[in-house]
């Protein structure tokens, strides 16, 4: 019966941790004198998976979703636990708008006009940095075509 059990339990736990997500490319950007070491998701399971189950982000790291088309894309926080704030950057890396996220809501947060990107960074980056819509964020350009 013990041995039963402890089966169960290690199954459990199995089936609900986390699914250990691939490794996602990393690109390095900047805003103003910033530099921020971001992890890209430019194909649809890595935009779907994004910095959900994760507890902890290094101060400049984040996440930048590379859309394949400009559209008014929205974000929510389904699964994450980091309070985060995102920017929705046109093609050229100019920030069209911030919102801030809470933890483990589906509210949706959109890009206030066709965006091409979005840049996650953890929650007030930007405004403690003196980042605000129309500001740059450098090495676009060199992100992953999307898939």
């Amino acid at each position: 019966m013990a041995h039963t059990s402890l089966s169960l339990i290690a199954l459990w736990l199995l089936l609900t941790a986390p699914v250990a997500s691939a490794q996602m490319p990393r690109i390095e950007l900047s805003a103003g004198f910033y530099r921020i070491d971001a992890e890209v998701a430019a194909n649809e399971p890595n935009r779907a998976q994004g910095l959900m189950h994760r507890r902890t982000m290094q101060t400049n790291q984040g996440m930048l979703f590379v859309f394949s088309q400009a559209g008014r894309h929205c974000m929510w926080m389904r699964n994450t636990y980091l309070p985060l704030s995102v920017a929705f950057l046109d093609q050229e890396g100019r920030i069209i708008n911030i919102e801030n996220m809470q933890p483990e809501t589906e509210d949706n947060h959109c890009a206030a006009k066709a965006a091409r990107f979005a840049l996650e960074m953890n929650l007030g980056w930007f405004s403690s940095k003196g980042i605000k819509p129309g500001a740059r964020i450098g090495g676009i350009e060199k992100s992953p075509a999307p898939q």
